[in-house]
């Protein structure tokens, strides 16, 4: 399976934050290649509406499996990638989304419910919102992980 991660700055210019969104992608990148993933890259995009959508729709049209997003998932008005993810999406799995949530609820991180991460389909492509501190990283891709697998699986089969 041919995934890919892409890590969103929470500063607009991305001047200060290089670091963090490049650690935060090679995480998701570790972790993806011990699930058996071979990650296609990581992109690290500021903030912007544009730079989000240009780097999932590019993935997508790629033929990816997986695009899994880093960051840009709480309140703040500068945290817009589930914002444009909603627009990539063909079809929302609010399951998995709350899964998501829910899991991070019970590694007790209370503030996970505030995350506006989406889970969603893009044409072949199983789309994933994950909130930004390697907390959250390590949580949410414990959880994202196996579904993902399976739903992956089930959009690569004819029969099903």
């Amino acid at each position: 399976m041919r995934s890919g991660a892409s890590a969103t700055s929470r500063r607009h210019c991305g001047v200060r934050q290089p670091s963090r969104r490049s650690r935060a992608g090679a995480l998701v990148t570790e972790l993806l290649a011990e699930a058996g993933f071979v990650v296609d890259g990581s992109v690290a995009v500021p903030s912007d509406e544009v730079a989000i959508r240009t780097a999932l729709n590019t993935a997508v049209i790629g033929g990816v499996d997986l695009v899994v997003t880093v960051g840009g998932t709480g309140v703040s008005p500068r945290d817009v990638t589930p914002d444009v993810t909603s627009e990539v999406i063909d079809r929302e799995l609010p399951g998995i989304t709350q899964a998501l949530r829910w899991s991070g609820m019970a590694a007790g991180v209370t503030d996970a419910v505030i995350s506006r991460g989406l889970v969603g389909v893009s044409g072949s492509t199983l789309v994933a919102n994950i909130a930004g501190t390697r907390a959250a990283i390590r949580d949410g891709m414990a959880t994202l992980t196996p579904l993902a697998i399976h739903v992956i699986e089930q959009l690569s089969d004819p029969e099903v």
